[in-house]
């Protein structure tokens, strides 16, 4: 029986809570048909596979913005934009067009029920190298602090994000477990900075090679209530006699910072 019991959890958005692949395609589809109409000099010449890899060489380039996927694509479509003679305040346009968008997504069926249950037990953060708004999708108003790569300044595998939440949340790294689909950027990563671990399988995959495995393995969220569970029983029955106290959560929750 595992026997710690957790306070927060860290919880990874895309391909984990939702498939994050449609959700970007949709997003870029409706942003290129939007600049066919206002920019046509512009589509002319880049197709969405050739504004990808502006975008890619302008990470590469300037490594020090690849974090935040939002600025990229601003700072990607103002350049492009200006080049053609258009004003690059299009590019403010185009990405609140691709916002609206790219938070049109649709979560896996077990994630809501497993969230509704968890927070109400947990603190939970979602903590995402993506620029998906949680808020502002069908799960709004069920994590009680969502962090981005761009709020921190680095993306996973750094550990920035993870920071972040434990100082926010008063919490230590024994604490904390991370919920994610990625083996390196969220169990490696995790795992890294002293963090327990849930890898979240959906599709049946063999554990990469050389990498330290995860604290639990699931393929659906509910599998992961009736994990916590156990951990907390386990975790009581060790405490017996001890004049132990449930950790409280935050006076106040913010849902970004």
């Amino acid at each position: 029986m595992y026997r710690r019991s957790y306070r927060l959890l860290t919880i990874d958005l895309d391909d984990t809570l939702w498939p994050c692949g449609p959700a970007i395609a949709a997003a870029e589809q409706a942003l290129y048909d939007w600049l066919r109409l206002v920019a046509p000099r512009l589509t002319d010449i880049y197709d969405p596979a050739s504004l990808r890899l502006h975008r890619g060489q302008l990470m590469a380039n300037l490594p020090d913005m690849a974090h935040d996927l939002t600025r990229v694509r601003r700072e990607s479509l103002s350049a492009l934009l200006t080049e053609q003679g258009y004003s690059e305040t299009l590019a403010d346009e185009a990405v609140d067009l691709f916002r609206q968008h790219r938070n049109r997504v649709e979560p896996y069926r077990d994630v809501m029920p497993a969230l509704s249950r968890l927070s109400d037990r947990y603190l939970l953060v979602s903590v995402t190298n993506g620029n998906a708004e949680v808020d502002q999708t069908s799960l709004s108003g069920l994590f009680h602090l969502s962090l981005s790569a761009a709020d921190v300044g680095a993306a996973k595998p750094d550990p920035a994000l993870f920071i972040r939440a434990l100082d926010w949340a008063g919490a230590e790294p024994g604490q904390c477990l991370h919920i994610g689909d990625d083996p390196v950027r969220d169990v490696e990563a995790a795992c890294q900075f002293g963090i327990d671990t849930v890898w979240v399988n959906r599709r049946g995959s063999s554990w990469p090679e050389g990498l330290e495995p995860p604290t639990f393995e699931v393929t659906r969220l509910d599998e992961l209530c009736n994990i916590l569970r156990a951990c907390t029983a386990g975790a009581k029955r060790n405490r017996i006699g001890s004049d132990h106290q449930p950790p409280k959560k935050p006076q106040t929750c913010p849902r970004k910072v």
